[in-house]
């Protein structure tokens, strides 16, 4: 039985993104957000070595934040990304939810499908990095990946820095030239004023889908509440990586179907 109907994804069509409400209940949500928590301060049984961390800047500029390597960091709520959370068992239990295999197959059929990205976003309170307008895809793979999961952990407001949308500017990359898909800065002031520019407030546990060249940002967190996330990049499995010649995945979260 299908969780999304065909009206779903003609409004996912024309707009690039699309709110399907919570899908695990609070009891998962709760355990979460512990985990993360966990995680952070060094208190998880995970292999940090497998784990890419950034530690979140000490002044809201982009550039300003930490570098994203691998490894523990310190005990700190202070972390702006974390990655590869396949890694974690709970996290990739959450992954591999019938929904997210219906949202997976319907872009890639029936072929084995992995995370790209399945990292934790994070604006600490009273902290939290701007994350300038961009769209989600990287030189460095031989395809682009083309749709993203996202699940709000905590409530998302425009207070806490949520994630702004620029509705329907999917259908086509605008600076293929860059390595990580960053507008310009002329690029991006032209949609200051746009009307289709969308903020996501979005409460706890609800999750967004968004198709990977979706214009999108956001802003730092003036409140005492963090504003957490964890974010799933699905890929086609096979996709290589031009900068090391090999497979991009690290696991195959959906295996093939005859």
């Amino acid at each position: 039985m299908s969780c999304l109907s065909a009206a779903d994804w003609a409004l996912f069509d024309a707009q690039g993104f699309l709110r399907i409400g919570q899908v695990a209940d609070t009891a998962t949500l709760e355990a979460l957000r512990t985990r993360i928590d966990d995680i952070m301060l060094g208190k998880a049984n995970v292999d940090y070595r497998r784990m890419v961390m950034q530690l979140d800047s000490t002044d809201g500029v982009y550039e300003s934040a930490g570098p994203q390597s691998h490894g523990f960091k310190g005990a700190t709520f202070g972390y702006r990304k974390i990655e590869q959370l396949e890694a974690d068992p709970l996290f990739l239990a959450y992954m591999k939810l019938p929904v997210f295999e219906e949202v997976a197959r319907r872009f890639y059929g029936n072929i084995a499908i992995a995370p790209f990205r399945a990292m934790f976003m994070n604006k600490p309170a009273r902290r939290g990095t701007f994350l300038p307008l961009h769209q989600d895809r990287w030189r460095a793979l031989d395809r682009d990946p083309l749709i993203t999961v996202y699940t709000a952990l905590d409530q998302a407001t425009p207070a806490n820095g949520c994630v702004e949308v620029i509705a329907g500017s999917h259908h086509t990359v605008l600076n293929p030239a860059h390595a990580n898909g960053f507008l310009t800065a002329d690029m991006a002031a032209k949609f200051d004023d746009d009307p289709s520019r969308v903020q996501l407030t979005l409460e706890a546990g609800e999750v967004v889908l968004m198709h990977n060249w979706t214009i999108h940002g956001s802003g730092v967190n003036v409140t005492d509440s963090p504003r957490r996330a964890f974010s799933v990049c699905l890929m086609d499995a096979a996709t290589m990586s031009r900068r090391y010649n090999r497979q991009a995945a690290r696991c195959v979260l959906f295996e093939a179907r005859e």
